[in-house]
């Protein structure tokens, strides 16, 4: 197998023109370290991400459902690792990070509803508009607009991901050890 064109740069290749990213979210994961390859790329996503990640009004925890579910649909590997770790950290329960990627069944209620939005972005390219109605009676029409960002931005990173094989940060593949199956992209047999 070929080495992958774009590994995630090191210290020592970092480009200079964004040294100052290195020190902070882009140096820490491998993600951002491969996107490195494109600097005015990496420069541009800063503050999206920001805002996609960090400052959007579906909060923490909706935000782990909408990835999670984009990770898994997207068989970004990475993605879903990551926001394994991530939303076990929040109290996500093993059952419930099962039941976001449809092991042994789906999710209901709100985390239903969101699953169901990201499938019909990522199927249909839309939402119909009674999903469009329920997600913003339920959320907010900030947050379902956010949330529909949220799948294209997670898309962007998974196109990424895959294309160019980033390998999952070595923190997350060891706590993946404790737990494969959940944190596998490919479900467990029922």
């Amino acid at each position: 197998m070929k080495p992958s064109p774009c590994p995630p740069i090191a210290d020592a290749d970092w480009p200079d023109d964004i040294a100052e990213l290195r020190e902070g979210f882009a140096g820490a994961l491998n993600v951002y370290r491969t996107m490195a390859h494109h600097p005015a790329l990496l420069t541009a996503w800063a503050p999206l991400r920001q805002h996609v990640v960090k400052d959007n009004a579906l909060g923490p925890e909706l935000t782990e459902v909408v990835i999670l579910r984009a990770g898994f649909r997207l068989g970004s590997a990475y993605e879903w690792a990551h926001h394994v770790s991530r939303a076990l950290a929040q109290g996500f329960s093993d059952a419930r990070v099962n039941a976001i990627r449809g092991v042994p069944q789906r999710s209901t209620g709100l985390d239903g509803l969101i699953i169901d939005a990201v499938d019909a972005l990522l199927d249909e390219h839309r939402l119909s508009k009674a999903q469009e109605a329920a997600l913003a009676a339920a959320i907010g029409r900030t947050a379902l607009i956010d949330l529909i960002a949220m799948v294209g931005f997670y898309s962007v990173l998974g196109y990424l991901l895959k294309t160019y094989e980033t390998p999952i940060d070595d923190a997350i593949q060891q706590e993946a050890q404790e737990n494969p199956a959940l944190f596998s992209i490919t479900p467990p047999a029922q």
